[in-house]
């Protein structure tokens, strides 16, 4: 996972990244997609009407710790399949 490159959906409006949150009290997880047609299809098919309002972005591997402890996310959430959407959740330590 580290030697990856991840794909993340950030808001232009005011730069947060797009997360799942299972419970209103948790920071929430980092969705994170394999592609970046992935994460076009998850905005497309779940958020058309404001998928304009969003950027795609991409970040390595070797990021992904320090970005998770800079926004105080509780983990990753890596979507495998867009269109479901299908979701694994990583807690991150």
């Amino acid at each position: 996972m580290l030697s990856e490159i991840h794909y993340l959906i950030r808001s232009k409006a005011d730069g947060r990244y797009l997360t799942a949150r299972p419970s209103e009290e948790a920071s929430g997880y980092l969705l994170l997609f394999r592609e970046n047609f992935d994460a076009l299809s998850y905005l497309n098919t779940h958020a058309a009407d404001l998928a304009n309002r969003f950027t795609i972005e991409s970040i390595p591997g070797t990021q992904l710790g320090s970005l998770l402890k800079r926004w105080g996310f509780t983990g990753v959430a890596v979507v495998s399949d867009p269109l479901l959407p299908k979701v694994e959740f990583l807690q991150h330590s």
